[in-house]
């Protein structure tokens, strides 16, 4: 495989300002055509173009506003993972939008800063329009001194994705392997073959794994080590040194990496450790992600602040509830998912602690719409380092008991419920999805489309 692409990078929108002070952003999903192998042109689709999407970037405390259009030929959804925001602005499978139709989702921002992303949530079929390229980032922002922060320049994008291309280098599908489609091409913003050129000391790269199955687990080909400086939800407290970092699909991380002048390093996916190694699912697979190339020169940059962020940790004594979530074969708690079916009625602004496990022996991750969670202990032990901060989609080791705990936020509504899912997309599509409403004191469970609970 030769790196002979330059890296492309996903166009910011920094949104319109409107009258009303409210900042506006744009999002038309599309049909096109793209070059993600060279010399082939697939069939994809896009927002705004022909493959992924445009960056949004927003700051704490925006009032934001997104224009959706449908232009392609069946219902999608635009859902933003990892934000919190009123249900109804959730974009999950109760907010599709028609073809040709549009949806104005507006809610404040009220989070830290972090690198959030957006993708479809179709009932049923989730996993086709993120595989065919609906996906981009949301990066909410915030300055941290001495943090590179030049978008494109030392403050890089990544979203990574396998596919399989065919002979004639369009998309297949592949129901072989039980997560879901498992490909051998590897795609960094969309091209496979990809290389960075570095102009600067350190380099902070945006990791997702926008993958629909495939669990990516990220090293350097020299084995170097890194600053591990953010999670899904924003910035650990203090930069993490390693040497791997393992994101199941719909993780992101931040990471810091130092370079030398002239040097080329390649960023691999590694097997990862200590997972179902018997299940055919790519653990074990070795591959080349993308290559950064050092300029002869580089630009000096500031040692990375000792203290990155103030994490209010959550207590276990102050949750009210806890709730087991058991997930195994396509099912949550033995039940798949019934759109009409509420399963768990939350107040607002509560703390709950779920106790998650994967129980079938295949890989499984998790994903809760509307919060970040922390991890309080797996299996009894304290979670692993890179899971110490906000989270809100974690890879289940198998067969032990994760308990995550979470506040819920203030925005109520009994009638439009939040997802919980496994974010194994063909997982999620076959049933393994269960729905939450959050709820103000004294108030029970709605109507969903009529129906009552």
């Amino acid at each position: 495989m030769t790196f002979d692409r330059a890296l492309p990078i996903p166009p910011v929108q920094d949104g319109v300002i409107d009258e009303e002070g409210r900042r506006v952003f744009s999002l038309t999903a599309q049909e096109g055509a793209a070059e993600l192998r060279s010399g082939f042109q697939t069939q994809t689709w896009g927002f705004n173009g022909d493959h992924l999407g445009p960056t949004l970037r927003a700051q704490p405390g925006d009032h934001v506003r997104v224009n959706v259009t449908n232009r392609l030929g069946e219902a999608t959804s635009v859902h933003w993972h990892g934000m919190r925001l009123p249900a109804e602005m959730d974009g999950g499978p109760h907010q599709e939008v028609q073809p040709g139709g549009s949806w104005h989702p507006e809610w404040v921002i009220d989070q830290p800063a972090a690198t959030l992303w957006y993708h479809p949530h179709p009932h049923g079929a989730t996993e086709k329009h993120v595989y065919r390229g609906l996906a981009g980032l949301f990066l909410v922002d915030e300055a941290v001194p001495g943090l590179p922060s030049e978008y494109g320049v030392d403050d890089v994008p990544l979203i990574v994705q396998d596919k399989q291309l065919d002979g004639s280098g369009q998309l297949a599908t592949s129901g072989s392997a039980p997560v879901g489609t498992l490909g051998e091409t590897i795609l960094t913003n969309g091209v496979e073959g990809a290389f960075f050129d570095a102009t600067t000391e350190k380099v902070r790269l945006r990791l997702l794994n926008g993958s629909t199955a495939r669990i990516l687990t990220f090293a350097f080909d020299d084995e170097r080590e890194f600053a591990h400086i953010a999670t899904d939800g924003g910035l650990l407290e203090a930069p993490r040194v390693t040497g791997q970092l393992t994101l199941s699909p719909g993780e992101r991380a931040e990471v810091v990496v130092q370079l030398a002048p002239g040097e080329d390093v390649m960023l691999q996916s590694h097997p990862t450790p200590g997972f179902w190694l018997g299940a055919p699912s790519g653990l074990s697979d070795r591959f080349d992600i993308m290559q950064i190339r050092a300029a002869p020169e580089l630009q000096p940059a500031d040692d990375l602040p000792d203290e990155l962020a103030r994490i209010d940790w959550l207590r276990a004594d102050d949750a009210v509830t806890t709730r087991p979530m058991r997930l195994s074969n396509r099912s949550i708690n033995g039940k798949e998912m019934d759109m009409n079916r509420i399963d768990d009625v939350i107040l607002a602004g509560s703390t709950e602690i779920w106790t998650v496990s994967a129980a079938d022996g295949f890989p499984h991750n998790f994903h809760i719409h509307d919060v970040q969670f922390q991890v309080l202990d797996v299996d009894g032990a304290p979670p692993a380092p890179h899971l110490r901060g906000w989270k809100d989609t974690i890879l289940l080791e198998p067969q032990k008991e994760h308990r995550l705990i979470m506040r819920f936020g203030r925005h109520t509504n009994p009638d439009v419920p939040y997802m919980y899912h496994c974010h194994l997309l063909r997982h999620e599509d076959e049933g393994m999805m269960g729905q939450f409403v959050v709820v103000a004191p004294g108030q029970g469970a709605g109507h969903i489309d009529g129906h009552h609970h």
